[in-house]
């Protein structure tokens, strides 16, 4: 009988130990998929991840894969089906902000030739080690998620305050916050 392996969360539903296991804290580089960890954690705003994840195929669905091009051109009757879709969380002003996100994502893209490259710029281009021993240590934001909120809403993103870019940055690799006894922190420090 294999032992199971030690994970910085107490987690037990396979979607939940599969997002640890796959997901959080890879370091990511495709455009799309960093949109959706953008939308997905201005959507957690106020809300458990865990009901945001277990969600995640609604919203990808509902929100076209998360294709920044469709959902730039959304229009009324778009807002009017994502209010009533199925497994959405029902908030106007998120769904307005994903649409405007997805407007200033794709002029990044112009600018820095994609949004990988913009955004990893914060971090240097390397993924920052961090070392803590208990999930009380995890910061809610940092100097950097401060730093890279500043910009995004300079550029006219919403949703996009420093916990909410902390968030994101956990999600998308820009930080190994998985504590230094969990089996996936010493496999994400290469």
């Amino acid at each position: 009988m294999s032992k199971s392996p030690k994970r910085c969360w107490n987690v037990e539903k396979p979607l939940h130990i599969s997002y640890h296991d796959k997901e959080w804290g890879v370091p990511l580089h495709d455009d799309q998929k960093l949109f959706e960890f953008l939308v997905l954690d201005g959507f957690q705003a106020g809300l458990s991840w865990w009901l945001i994840l277990e969600r995640r195929e609604a919203f990808r669905a509902a929100f076209d894969d998360f294709v920044p091009a469709k959902i730039a051109k959304y229009v009324a009757k778009d807002i009017e089906r994502l209010m009533k879709a199925s497994g959405v969380v029902e908030n106007r002003a998120k769904i307005l902000a994903t649409i405007t996100n997805a407007q200033q994502f794709i002029r990044i893209q112009k600018e820095f030739g994609s949004f990988d490259v913009f955004i990893w710029q914060f971090v240097k281009g390397k993924t920052i080690q961090n070392a803590f021993t208990d999930l009380s240590y995890l910061p809610a934001q940092t100097e950097e998620s401060q730093v890279i909120s500043k910009e995004l809403k300079k550029r006219g993103f919403k949703f996009v305050g420093p916990t909410i870019c902390y968030a994101f940055m956990q999600a998308a690799g820009l930080v190994n916050d998985h504590l230094i006894w969990c089996f996936r922190y010493t496999q994400l420090q290469g």
